[in-house]
């Protein structure tokens, strides 16, 4: 049994971990070229998130997906570097609106170098995830391009919110289907689909990566809150500071509705307050961290990675089913 990817996830067939390794490896490989640029500047910003790490989550994926059909196919690495400059995109954007000062361990884009060109370092690795796209024919542009809407129109439905009478909760779940689903699914559909295999099991793939994919944020909600900055790679409670509502916050948000408790209560009113003082902000993020609605969100995330091992079922019994059964419990292990 051999331990590959980002989440050590154990693999017993050693074919399985060659195909996997291999096409991770040469995923980063090509990273980094699809982030070379003429100006060195460009080159330097561009490749300042590749180059700082990752779980290479969306990679991982694409190349468990590609099993179930031929993983050498030619299509199926270059659909890994998509996905993921797709993502490392959105990271650029997402530290910009969120004011992020950490990511990964390293100085954010828009600390080291400003807003107006982090946003444009995003539109930069976008426009190259889009040349690579181009060379895997229409069916991917196609997929790519509404995975690309839905993810924009959950970025946009967070931060207009719920619309009156809308349960936040379920809102702010449709928000992480279009924000994290999307991509996630689409990595799986890639890699079934650039390796040729069934349309049904593309069906089951792509239905899995969505599941997952929200598994893996609300997990990532719950590491905000309880994790620290080594641990997670970027500052804790950053979400709480900017006064994003994850998951946790809502939670007890709906417990502090339902129950009235005064101590529910109070923990809300410091929450609407001004989080930007540390102190304050310290105080919240503690009084969180030991509060049920921590442990209610755990279960959410631990909800959904169920229903994408559920969603398996009907592939067969396989080495490649396994590690994606088995990333199920990886995902929500890291919020555990």
């Amino acid at each position: 049994m051999t331990v590959v990817g980002p989440f050590g996830l154990s693999v017993r067939d050693q074919a399985l971990e060659a195909d996997v390794q291999a096409g991770l490896t040469a995923v980063e490989e090509g990273l980094l070229e699809a982030t070379k640029s003429e100006v060195p500047f460009i080159t330097e910003a561009a490749q300042h998130l590749v180059r700082a790490g990752g779980k290479r989550f969306r990679p991982l994926l694409v190349m468990l997906a590609a099993q179930f059909g031929d993983p050498y196919a030619p299509g199926v690495v270059p659909s890994a570097v998509v996905v993921e400059l797709t993502h490392l995109a959105t990271l650029y954007h997402d530290d910009v609106m969120d004011e992020a000062s950490v990511r990964r361990g390293v100085d954010s884009a828009n600390t080291r170098w400003g807003n107006s060109l982090a946003v444009l370092t995003g539109d930069f690795l976008f426009a190259r995830a889009s040349q690579i796209l181009a060379d895997l024919g229409p069916e991917a542009v196609r997929v790519q391009a509404l995975a690309f809407e839905r993810l924009v129109t959950g970025q946009i439905l967070e931060t207009a919110g719920p619309t009156d009478g809308r349960d936040p909760v379920e809102h702010y779940l449709d928000v992480l289907g279009g924000k994290t689903g999307s991509l996630v699914a689409v990595s799986c559909r890639f890699g079934a689909m650039l390796s040729g295999a069934d349309e049904t099991v593309v069906d089951v793939l792509t239905q899995y990566g969505e599941r997952l994919g929200v598994a893996f944020q609300l997990a990532d909600d719950v590491l905000d809150i309880a994790s620290d900055s080594q641990e997670s790679g970027k500052t804790p409670g950053t979400d709480l500071r900017e006064g994003v509502p994850t998951l946790p916050v809502l939670r007890l948000r709906e417990r502090a509705a339902r129950l009235g408790l005064a101590e529910d209560i109070a923990l809300c009113e410091l929450l609407d307050s001004d989080l930007t003082d540390d102190a304050r902000h310290a105080e919240a993020l503690a009084a969180l961290r030991a509060h049920p609605a921590l442990e209610l969100a755990r279960r959410d995330a631990v909800r959904y990675a169920e229903e994408a091992r559920a969603v398996l079922a009907p592939l067969p019994e396989c080495d490649p089913k396994a590690a994606l059964v088995e990333l199920c419990d990886a995902v929500v292990h890291r919020a555990g």
